[in-house]
């Protein structure tokens, strides 16, 4: 085998991000035939077959897959590098892209991000996304931090996750305000009704534990999934919740809601994931750093 033509690699590695020729090839601006002709080239040259053709579709095959993990890694670090290049100069403005779980409290990202609002010399991109497309833009280098409630497990060797812990908020109940039951829990909520987290989250697990243990059963009125809408729910519905208090801070400082108490040993934990970097963006540890230190 002669030397690896990068050039081909390149295009072999674009091919596959987008599992189609004609979208590559219009993303590259070049034919579909001599993009075609260049994969079939590097696949002559590899002695190996990277694809096959199911309809209109492009699927790697197992050879296929393992030069794209080597593909993944080279392409990613020359990304790197012409980034390191663009943003490491102190009279630059420097950018950072941030990802946050869809469902994440907006409260918490806010004050997530307060640095970057100060900051004079950065700005930054922020999208809410699921979290399968928020590990998505992590490797693809569409995004330098995902801001989630829960960490990632990597599964075999092909990405590792860097999962930091940044916060850990007490889970409360809360209700509105002035309407605190005066019996302990228990015995002063017996007629209440609850709009809780979905099944999946923690924070419902540790509530449902927390109800086990006085043998109490919550007359639950609704589920719901996206913390923001849990807000809502918790502010207008006069029914009870649990939450970080963070999460509804504004309604309780202009008190339409109250603090009713924390459940022991009841946190909802948030996570900043990165992907391992030749050389780490300064400011994007240096924004993890002071969030660390904020909550500590």
């Amino acid at each position: 085998m002669g030397r690896l033509n990068y050039h081909h690699l390149y295009y072999f590695w674009r091919v596959s991000k987008n599992r189609s020729l004609t979208e590559a090839a219009d993303e590259l601006h070049v034919s579909q035939s001599a993009l075609s002709a260049q994969i079939k080239q590097l696949e002559s040259s590899l002695n190996v077959s990277l694809f096959l053709r199911q309809g209109r579709k492009l699927v790697l095959t197992d050879v296929g897959r393992r030069v794209l993990a080597y593909a993944q890694d080279i392409f990613n670090t020359g990304e790197e590098l012409e980034n390191f290049l663009q943003k490491d100069s102190a009279y630059q403005m420097q950018h950072i892209t941030l990802g946050v779980q869809s469902n994440l409290s907006r409260n918490f990202i806010e004050s997530f991000i307060e640095p970057l609002l100060a900051s004079k010399n950065i700005n930054f991109s922020l999208s809410s996304r699921g979290m399968t497309d928020l590990l998505n833009g992590l490797v693809n280098h569409e995004i330098d931090l995902a801001l989630t409630n829960r960490a990632i497990l990597s599964e075999g060797q092909d990405t590792i996750w860097q999962n930091q812990l940044v916060a850990r908020q007490p889970v409360a109940i809360i209700g509105p305000y002035g309407d605190k039951p005066t019996a302990a829990f228990p015995e002063g909520y017996q007629d209440k009704k609850w709009v809780v987290p979905g099944k999946n989250a923690d924070i419902r697990s540790a509530f449902e534990s927390f109800c086990a243990v006085h043998q109490y059963q919550p007359d639950i009125k609704a589920e719901v999934d996206d913390m923001a809408m849990l807000r809502l729910l918790a502010r207008d519905s006069g029914y009870l919740s649990v939450l970080p208090p963070v999460v509804v801070k504004d309604e309780i400082e202009s008190k339409v809601l109250e603090d009713y108490g924390s459940i022991p040993q009841a946190f909802e934990s948030f996570y900043a994931i990165t992907v391992p970097r030749k050389f780490a963006a300064q400011n994007v540890l240096d924004l993890i750093k002071t969030a660390i230190n904020k909550y500590a």
